[in-house]
């Protein structure tokens, strides 16, 4: 019997603190129901040792089904995904980050909760879950906010619209015409879901947030896109 498949897309750019670790978290997790792993890399054209630190995973885990792709030049976090998008083949597609914010063990309830329901969509939020902490006021704030205006404009109950943990029927997704480069993915893939009909639902995930100093690369200009692009794909 053929093993159904989660394909995992990781967009990276100057993560070689913590890359060569989160790909070993990720090929230790054990996912339910014998579902395999696909995990795509997609290099932003780093400028630090992210491409050493993958090829020396590779090397390390030579068992890993592992697909590496690097960009011809630094294009931002949205077209990265679009790249890993075209190359997800698997039944499920997830978004991971190249840090260590996300704890890839959470793919499995939203797994189950995919499968149990027939599920299209389903996003993983860090605010339902009451004992995660959250780095700056402001990050915490404008993730609220960005999330009422979804709710407000698209009719959702979302607590965390701009979460990394979003999971997808694959061919969903490869039917949304994105033209996202930077961090508007979350946006622009959040409404033309909505603009499609589909309720988003979520679940509870565990969240350890890193600072600016440890690389965290989001700011208040990245905010005012998004809520820019929840606007422009309502009407």
């Amino acid at each position: 019997m053929k093993h159904k498949t989660l394909s995992i897309i990781i967009p990276a750019y100057n993560e070689a603190r913590t890359l060569f670790a989160l790909l070993e978290k990720v090929y230790r997790t054990r996912l339910i129901e014998n579902i395999q792993k696909e995990i795509i890399v997609i290099n932003d054209c780093s400028k630090d040792e992210t491409e050493a630190e993958i090829q020396r995973f590779i090397a390390t885990y030579p068992d890993c089904p592992i697909q590496y792709h690097n960009q011809p030049y630094n294009q931002g976090k949205g077209a990265a995904l679009r790249v890993g998008i075209q190359k997800a083949s698997g039944e499920w597609t997830v978004i991971q980050d190249a840090d260590l914010e996300y704890e890839p063990e959470d793919f499995n309830p939203l797994l189950a909760w995919m499968i149990e329901h027939d599920g299209k969509v389903i996003y993983g939020s860090r605010f339902l879950n009451k004992a995660n902490k959250h780095s700056y006021q402001r990050f915490y704030f404008g993730g609220r906010l960005l999330s009422i205006i979804t709710n407000i404009l698209y009719g959702q109950h979302l607590t965390d619209e701009p979460t990394c943990y979003k999971m997808f029927d694959t061919a969903l997704l490869k039917s949304i015409p994105l033209t996202c480069t930077g961090f508007e993915f979350c946006p622009e893939v959040t409404a033309k879901v909505c603009r499609k009909g589909y309720k988003i639902k979520e679940l509870p995930i565990h969240y350890y947030p890193r600072s600016i100093d440890e690389g965290k690369k989001i700011n208040w200009k990245d905010g005012v896109i998004g809520i820019w692009t929840l606007i422009k794909y309502r009407f």
